[in-house]
């Protein structure tokens, strides 16, 4: 019923500005009539009517406060503007919240926990920073965090200081206007009117810049700055992201450490794009002699020697080792450190190696610590024994029959470098397609190609179970004609890769994840702390 009456009050006040002509009070005339007469009502008035079409979230405040400056002045127009957007906000928030808030919240409440969450921690400085810098649209702001964890009243104070920076701006740009006699170049072209056009354009980059100060100050005021630092930058992890960095920062003559607590190179050289890209080159080679004879070359028979296979794939690791060196980065000027980092502030990294623990300093800090394979827990998994892009490569024997699960670009490639030397490959996914990322004329390129050389496909389906029967590995699949048990020698999983971001101080310093689990960054790849970047 409450509901109900909102919506008639609200039908109500939409009909009546139609039926008294709403657009008149968007122009400055209607107000400089009455002023003449009626200056106090003439700012009541105002007030109601800025209010009302707040609170209708009908657009227009910025010309209502262009107006209300050039009508009231700057004094007196701030202070209308101020109360009246604030109060017409108010009031939008109520209206949205009372209609929509437990609709929304039923409807989407697994999707708003981690929204709901950081608005009830910090709701009231995000609203402000809305506020500060107006680039979302006024009434929307109004209109979602009515939907939200945030009481009124907090509501109703951050938008009244939060607004009155932005509404001073634009109030004084209004005065400044409401001072013209003369509209030709040279009156418009006066000091005054410059400045406040200027300050109009310059005010969101001003307030951006300030509450990005604010906001780093804020959040490190919990720790202790160090009195000096022994680098410039620390980088977590040497893989290509850390060994790019490390270098460009040494190539700019910045003292920088890079800790590394397994192997230089990281995934990209060790179990990633050199060994895959060795091992398809390969598959690629035996492919193409098999093929030869469709242009008329008729090579012999192919013989595929798999553990020389696999021993190229090795040297052409080692041929790469050397550019990626603790030898080559120290000559760099790079101080390479083997062991565990754990992150203790912004600025300190202390660092397990085999010689005792030690902690350096630095003025900012990288992480790049890498992914690692995702891999589901399915009943009998441990027991059959699996593979990920990460072991692979330790493998010697050829498999007759390789089970590949997941379709993305890892599995795709490793499918189809098994099949080409020589293994029968299955290979199983839970979508209605291979490749679900890429776009559809490549999907379906690659999948005609999978088919043309006999790579089988069980789309739609999924493990739901492995096991053991007289020595051989089964894997149980659902499909959508039911269960069906396949037999194979290797089973590989590449279901995709997770961020590394537990084991070394990511709690410290509450760095937020995205959605995805991976460190959440802005534009400049910085953290949610301040110098630590990702």
């Amino acid at each position: 019923m409450k509901k109900i009456l909102i919506v008639v009050v609200l039908a109500a006040l939409v009909g009546a500005l139609f039926v008294f002509d709403a657009q008149q009070y968007l122009s400055p005339e209607f107000y400089q009539t009455w002023f003449s007469k009626q200056p106090l009502l003439t700012g009541l008035m105002f007030f109601v009517i800025y209010v009302v079409m707040t609170a209708l979230s009908i657009p227009g405040a910025a010309a209502m406060t262009l107006i209300g400056g050039a009508i009231f002045g700057f004094g007196w127009g701030l202070l209308l503007i101020s109360f009246a957007s604030s109060l017409g906000a108010t009031l939008a928030f109520v209206i949205s919240r009372l209609l929509f808030k437990d609709w929304v919240q039923s409807r989407f409440k697994e999707h708003l926990k981690t929204i709901n969450a950081g608005i009830e921690k910090d709701g009231a400085f995000y609203l402000f920073t809305l506020r500060l810098i107006p680039l979302v649209p006024f009434f929307v702001i109004n209109l979602v965090m009515g939907l939200m964890p945030i009481r009124a009243v907090t509501f109703y104070w951050v938008s009244q200081l939060g607004m009155l920076a932005g509404t001073a701006v634009f109030v004084n740009a209004g005065a400044q206007l409401g001072q013209l006699d003369d509209l030709s170049l040279s009156g418009i072209l006066t000091p005054g009117i410059l400045g406040s056009f200027v300050l109009l354009a310059a005010f969101p980059w001003l307030a951006r810049t300030v509450l990005n100060r604010f906001k780093n100050k804020r959040l490190l005021s919990k720790f202790t700055r160090p009195k000096k630092f022994d680098d410039n930058l620390l980088v977590i992890g040497a893989g290509a992201g850390g060994l790019v960095s490390a270098y460009i920062a040494a190539a700019t003559k910045a003292k920088v450490s890079l800790i590394e607590k397994h192997k230089m190179g990281g995934d990209c050289l060790n179990t990633g794009c050199v060994p895959s890209k060795a091992l398809i080159h390969a598959a690629g080679l035996a492919h193409d002699m098999r093929e030869a004879k469709s242009i008329g070359i008729n090579a012999a028979e192919i013989d595929v020697d798999f553990t020389q296979v696999m021993q190229s794939v090795h040297d052409g690791i080692k041929a790469v080792e050397p550019h990626d060196s603790i030898e080559r980065y120290t000559k760099l000027g790079v101080n390479c450190i083997t062991g565990n980092a754990t992150i203790i502030d912004p600025w300190t990294v202390e660092i397990q190696t085999e010689n005792g623990v030690q902690r350096r300093t630095a003025r900012n800090l990288i992480i790049a610590a890498g992914a690692r394979p995702k891999v589901f827990p399915v009943e009998g998994l441990d027991e059959v024994g699996y593979y990920t892009s990460d072991t692979l490569w330790q493998i010697t024997e050829q498999p007759k029959t390789m089970l590949v699960v997941g379709a993305g670009p890892i599995g795709c490639e490793l499918a189809q470098s098994f099949h080409r030397l020589g293994s029968k490959v299955i290979m199983v996914d839970p979508a209605p397609q291979i490749l679900g990322r890429e776009d559809e004329d490549v999907v379906q390129a690659v999948t005609e190609q999978f088919l043309h050389e006999n790579i089988q496909l069980r789309l739609n389906t999924l493990p739901t179970a492995y096991k053991i029967e007289n020595g051989k590995k089964i894997a149980v699949l659902k499909t959508p004609d039911g269960l069906e048990e396949v037999e194979f020698d290797a089973l590989l999983i590449a279901v995709g890769r997770i961020a590394n971001t537990t084991g070394y101080g990511l709690e410290a310093l509450d760095i937020q994840l995205d959605e995805r689990g991976n460190i959440a960054v802005d534009e400049h790849l910085q953290t949610s702390m301040p110098g630590v970047f990702a």
